[in-house]
Formats: structure tokens, sequence, C-alpha cells
């Protein structure tokens, strides 16, 4: 399966994007995030009934994961207010000197 993955996109001029031999690390988080989707909505709110409708769950759950989701590690607020905190501080940063 590999192979012929590997030989399908050669043929369609896409660069696989891989780690070095042995580095177990470079997909991780995309693994994470992956495994998080489908135990939280594939499983969870099938069986499916249309392409449209796991598209549109799909949709939902992405809003939700980076615009609602507290999150513990980034002091129980959301992804994108996080990032609006770290480029405030740097601004502010910025002004004061």
């Amino acid at each position: 399966m590999s192979i012929r993955y590997t030989e399908r996109l050669a043929e369609a001029g896409i660069e696989p994007s891989v780690g070095s031999v042995g580095d177990s690390y470079d997909n991780a988080l995309a693994e994470t995030i992956i495994g998080l989707f489908k135990a939280e909505v594939i499983k969870f709110l099938g069986p499916w009934k249309s392409v449209g409708q796991v598209e549109w769950e799909t949709l939902k759950w992405v809003d939700w994961y980076n615009n609602t989701r507290l999150h513990s590690a980034i002091g129980y607020v959301t992804p994108n207010e996080a990032e609006e905190i770290f480029y405030a501080s740097l601004n502010a940063d910025e002004k004061a000197a």
C-alpha cells in the first residue's frame, strides 16, 4: 500500500512530507487531532447518510475546536484567544521600547 501511495504522489507531482528515518514525532500532532476527531465526531455521531453530512459536522467541529473549546494548557482560554493574547503582548513590547 505504501509503495502505491508513494507512486501515486509522484504521478500527481506531490512531494511527500516525511520526517527523518526513525522519526516518530513528525505526525504525532496530526495523528492526535485526527484521533480526537474520529472519536468525537465520526464514531460518536455516525452512521452517516451522506458526504455532505460528514462535511458539515467536520466544519462545525473545526470551528468548535478553534473558537470555543477551552484548553487547560493555555489557561482555559480558546486557542484563538490565546493567539490574540500572544500577539497583543508582542505589540505591547514594541510600544514599550
